[in-house]
């Protein structure tokens, strides 16, 4: 083996101390942020944001794509077998037989060590790294190809272990960036708040009532290039604004859902109900499950034709629109229509969509592919169930102020 100058693979330090001083920059870029960006920024953005140009490109070695090249070179006396003759201290010339792996993304990760007990110490050092592949040399004193192959072959077959701890560690790093991220958020943000004397949360105070049966549970939630563009905040202060907590939210969306269910399973007895019908259906459903604590007597009402809110002071907190299907143009008109009604930030809203057409497979695969191409749509979100889908938009013209938005469909067909 001839030992090049270039860094070696898995001879480094370990993979988590890169880990470490990732966490470090994220915390001072956050640390160093104003306390109005940091209160006005749309949280989802910019911890995407920041997860996004900080994730690690998993370096991948294409066993697959050997190739050979050979040059000569001064060799060291000492680098000789025992049975040559030469003299300690000169330097003989010798073919250098060079094996080339290709490699993609980070190549100078595969320097560090795994961050695992299991690790091979030694397996893959003679690998030299380079910017485009690892490379493995061997003088060629026998001029017997095969030994020289078998040599190769030993050396990468010590390489997987360890290249495969690394890449499970490297993995498991980006899974995981962006919890760790929104907690460093969380905790800068909580200071601020807590020195304006606010209330962490902004929430407007929900309790559920006693005197109602709990006849409805509530779901459990279901969880290349690197984005280099900061998020810009454009507010010179931060007004604190009430929202709808997200607990009560999905609570408020899983009683919708119930309904809309039911509407499914009795069809006789709502295929002659209009938009208004169902949502009174609706609406005496959500009105009697919540109070409200505040002496303003906030409540579910209908503002428009199809529409419930629920209003704080003079804004729009919680709104859902009920509407039938009638193409992909008017239903994203509609989404158009609801985010009109919203303008403070984490407002909540649902788009309840009654289907008559027999093909409703069809219709969700319309939803799934023409919401994305809303203007002010920012990111899909987990389903909730197949009928139930949960985006991310953002009020006109302000990414800044998020608004979370789930498109609820029913299957109502007409009954012959």
């Amino acid at each position: 083996m001839h030992h090049n100058r270039t860094p070696k693979l898995f001879t480094g330090e370990s993979i988590n101390e890169l880990f470490q001083q990732i966490y470090k920059r994220i915390q001072s870029t956050i640390e160093n942020e104003s306390e109005t960006y940091i209160l006005n920024v749309n949280e989802s953005t910019y911890i995407d944001y920041l997860t996004n140009n900080h994730k690690i490109d998993t370096p991948e070695i294409h066993f697959d794509h050997v190739n050979a090249d050979s040059y000569e070179d001064d060799i060291p006396a000492e680098y000789f077998p025992m049975d040559y003759y030469v003299i300690q201290g000169k330097r003989y010339r010798k073919e250098v037989i060079q094996f080339f792996i290709p490699c993609t993304g980070e190549t100078t990760l595969l320097k560090y060590r795994p961050a695992n007990e299991y690790y091979v110490g030694g397996s893959g050092g003679h690998f030299g790294i380079t910017t485009e592949a690892i490379v493995a040399e061997f003088i060629n004193f026998s001029n017997d190809p095969a030994e020289i192959r078998r040599k190769f072959d030993q050396e990468v077959e010590g390489i997987h272990p360890n290249y495969n701890l690394l890449r499970n560690n490297i993995q498991q790093f980006n899974l995981s960036l962006k919890e760790q991220v929104r907690s460093y958020l969380s905790e800068r943000k909580k200071k601020f708040l807590n020195k304006n004397n606010l209330l962490s949360s902004l929430g407007i105070p929900i309790r559920k009532r006693d005197d109602v049966a709990a006849t409805f549970s509530v779901p459990n939630p279901q969880l290349r290039e690197k984005i280099i563009v900061r998020p810009i905040v454009h507010e010179t202060g931060f007004k604190p604004e009430p929202t709808l907590d997200n607990d009560n939210y999905i609570k408020i969306l899983k009683l919708i859902n119930d309904v809309g269910k039911n509407f499914e399973r009795m069809p006789s007895v709502y295929k002659d109900k209009g938009e208004e019908d169902l949502r009174d259906h609706i609406l005496m459903t959500l009105d009697p499950n919540f109070e409200f604590g505040s002496a303003s007597g906030e409540t579910f009402n209908k503002s428009g034709k199809t529409d419930i809110q629920l209003r704080y002071n003079s804004s729009v907190v919680f709104i859902a629109e009920c509407k039938f299907w009638s193409g992909e143009k008017n239903f994203l008109s509609t989404i158009s229509q609801l985010l009109g009604y919203l303008t403070w930030r984490d407002t909540k809203a649902s788009v309840i969509v009654f289907v008559k057409q027999k093909d409703f497979s069809s219709i969700l695969k319309k939803v799934d592919t023409e919401t994305p191409k809303h203007s002010n749509y920012l990111e899909t979100l987990a389903r909730a169930e197949e009928n139930w889908f949960n985006y991310r938009f953002h009020v006109n013209e302000d990414k800044n102020r998020e608004i979370k938005l789930a498109i609820q469909l029913y299957h109502l067909p007409v009954i012959q």
